[in-house]
C-alpha cells in the first residue's frame, strides 16, 4: 500500500515537467497523509491537462457517506477494474500524482522506522491515480483521489509487499486519455534497478510534521 508520499518540487518544476499551468497551491510537501489535499494532474477539455488540488481518499459519487474515502486511499491494480468503488472512476477519471518519494515502515508496533522510497534517476515523478466528485443532497462538493497500488518488486520486497504504481514519462497521456485496456497494461511494478532506499526520521510518524529535515537520512 502507500500510505504516505512526498513532493520536493515547487509549482514552476511540476508545471514544467507536466506541462500545465502553474498553480499558486502547489509547493513542496515532505509528509503527506491520507485526508490532506494535494496535488493531481487530470484531463482537461481539448486533450490539454490541468493541476487540482484533491483530498486524499476517493469518495465514489454514489456514496452516502464521505467518510467513505478514509478508506479508499489505495486502489489495487488486479481488481480496480471491477470494484464498485473504483470501476466508474478507472474508466473515465485517471490521474496522475506527482511525487518525489513514499515512505514505508518496517519494526513492531511502537517502534516502526520509516523508509523513504525514491526512483534513481527520477526526482519527480508520478503514481498512477483515480479522481471522483462527490456532491452530497445538501450540494456538499467533494473532489477526492486515491493511489494505484501493485505487487513489490524484489527491491521493494524487502520492505513491503505492495508498492505504488510509478508510471513512465511516456505513459502518462496513455494513462490519461487512453482506454481502459490500455491503462491496465501499466499498471505493473517498477524495475528493480530503478528503486532506491534509505532509513529517515521517526519524526515523519506524526502526520503534522511536515519539513525537509524529515527526509535527512538516519
Amino acid at each position: 500500500m502507500c500510505s504516505r508520499y512526498f513532493l520536493d518540487a515547487d509549482g514552476n518544476v511540476i508545471a514544467y515537467t507536466f506541462d500545465v499551468p502553474v498553480h499558486e497551491r502547489v509547493g513542496p510537501r515532505y509528509n503527506i497523509a491520507p485526508t490532506q489535499e494535494a496535488p493531481v494532474i487530470r484531463a482537461a477539455e481539448g486533450g490539454a491537462r490541468e493541476v487540482a488540488m484533491l483530498r486524499w481518499g476517493l469518495v465514489p459519487f454514489w456514496a452516502r457517506d464521505p467518510k467513505m474515502g478514509n478508506k479508499l486511499i489505495n486502489a489495487r491494480s488486479e481488481t480496480v477494474a471491477e470494484k464498485p468503488s473504483f470501476r466508474n472512476a478507472f474508466r473515465k477519471h485517471r490521474c496522475l500524482v506527482p511525487a518525489s518519494g513514499f515512505f514505508e515502515w518496517t519494526g513492531e508496533a511502537g517502534h516502526k522506522i520509516p523508509h523513504a522510497i525514491t526512483l534513481a534517476d527520477r526526482k519527480l515523478f508520478a503514481f498512477a491515480g483515480l479522481h471522483e466528485h462527490w456532491k452530497s443532497p445538501e450540494g456538499e462538493v467533494r473532489e477526492t483521489f486515491t493511489i494505484l497500488t501493485t505487487e513489490a518488486n524484489q527491491a521493494m520486497s524487502a520492505i513491503h509487499d505492495r508498492m505504488p504504481v510509478i508510471l513512465a514519462d511516456a505513459d502518462y497521456d496513455s494513462w490519461l486519455h487512453g482506454p481502459p485496456e490500455d491503462a491496465q497494461a501499466l499498471l505493473k511494478p517498477s524495475p528493480d534497478d530503478e528503486i532506491r532506499t534509505r532509513t529517515v526520521s521517526r519524526a515523519l510518524n506524526n502526520p503534522r510534521n511536515d519539513s525537509p529535515e524529515l527526509l535527512a537520512p538516519q
